[in-house]
């Protein structure tokens, strides 16, 4: 499903509240962004239980029960876990990846709030989540019929909302550490082939094993172990990067302010590589759009780093090249820094002579 306007971890709360206590809600989103725990956080937060069910581990008589007789007639009997007398959240995870006939055992839950002869308590909420077709994840398309029972709500992830969660999660400092300096590595698209990527979920478990380590037991290979086993290939090779960069006090500001160099041994490749991507990624955050809104420190700033470009392009032409790119989403640094940059780098190469 097409996203046209998209909520961020920290937004959701309030469009639940508002919007799920009337209406049944469905939350899209990519793998491992965190929709089930928020729908559990929501929960929490309204007082009231969680219980999940999962999509593609149900059958349609899952739902309904198994049938007694009752004054000489059947009746069917939901399972215990759904029919409760107090009010609960009802989470049906992975909605859109169930079976075309447990989709349709969900519609009367969703629209009717009963199943048989069992209703919903009074203050109840549904809610359900899905991943998206396009994430390369297991979805099924979902018939018009139960897309019309529901309010469709995309989620996104969110680098400044997973950060406040971290610190006070006991999330790993390196991990807090690198994606302040990288939010932009928080989350990447799933792949096409089987193999790891970056998601809050990747992190979370990549902060979890390091701290079951220790870092007295941390050595780069077990970190490159770790990180490969856990997020994108390019993301955990950036990460092993900065821990030697954090390691060997290199940082990025010194050698702004001209305190220290870019590192040039043979050695340190994967650190100068680093710490382009992150010299990139700080012209791509501080230099706007239009030169005439730039303040006299961001046209200083600019300034310095034409001739951090010079110094750099002396090192490797390669890491220069990367860093004037475009970035991965095809996105091109000012076109006024770039300008400047090609018009006054003969003047920077000649003053370096």
């Amino acid at each position: 499903m097409h996203a046209t306007k998209t909520v961020t971890p920290a937004q959701l709360p309030e469009v639940l509240l508002n919007v799920a206590v009337v209406r049944p809600v469905f939350l899209w989103g990519a793998p491992g962004i965190g929709k089930s725990s928020l729908v559990r956080q929501f929960a929490a937060s309204l007082g009231l239980d969680c219980v999940s069910l999962i999509g593609t581990q149900l059958a349609p008589e899952d739902l309904m029960g198994v049938p007694r007789i009752v004054d000489g007639r059947s009746q069917f009997c939901p399972p215990v876990e759904i029919a409760r007398e107090t009010p609960y959240v009802l989470f049906l995870d992975e909605l859109n990846a169930a079976a075309p006939d447990v989709q349709k055992a969900f519609y009367s839950l969703i629209l009717d709030r009963r199943i048989g002869s069992y209703e919903l308590p009074a203050g109840s909420v549904v809610v359900g989540a899905g991943n998206r077709a396009t994430d390369q994840a297991l979805a099924r398309p979902m018939a018009s019929a139960l897309v019309n029972r529901l309010v469709h709500i995309h989620l996104r992830a969110s680098a400044a909302d997973w950060l406040t969660w971290a610190v006070d999660n006991g999330i790993h400092p390196w991990i807090v550490e690198y994606l302040t300096q990288r939010p932009d590595h928080l989350w990447s698209q799933p792949p096409k082939t089987e193999e790891p990527f970056s998601t809050p979920r990747a992190w979370h478990m990549l902060s979890d094993v390091l701290i079951s380590y220790g870092d007295d037991a941390l050595n780069d290979d077990t970190v490159a172990l770790l990180g490969h086993g856990t997020l994108t290939p390019k993301h955990a090779s950036a990460f092993l990067a900065y821990l030697k960069v954090a390691r060997h006090a290199y940082d990025l500001d010194a050698i702004i302010k001209g305190d220290r160099r870019w590192p040039h041994a043979p050695e340190d490749r994967d650190l100068l590589y680093f710490l382009a991507e992150t010299f990139r990624a700080r012209l791509a955050k501080e230099l706007p759009a239009d030169r005439r809104h730039a303040s006299g420190g961001v046209r200083q700033f600019a300034f310095r780093a034409k001739a951090l470009l010079v110094e750099l392009a002396e090192l490797s032409l390669e890491m220069a090249q990367l860093v004037i790119a475009e970035d991965a989403e095809g996105t091109p640094l000012p076109a006024w820094f770039l300008v400047e940059a090609a018009r006054d780098m003969p003047r920077l190469v000649a003053a370096r002579s």
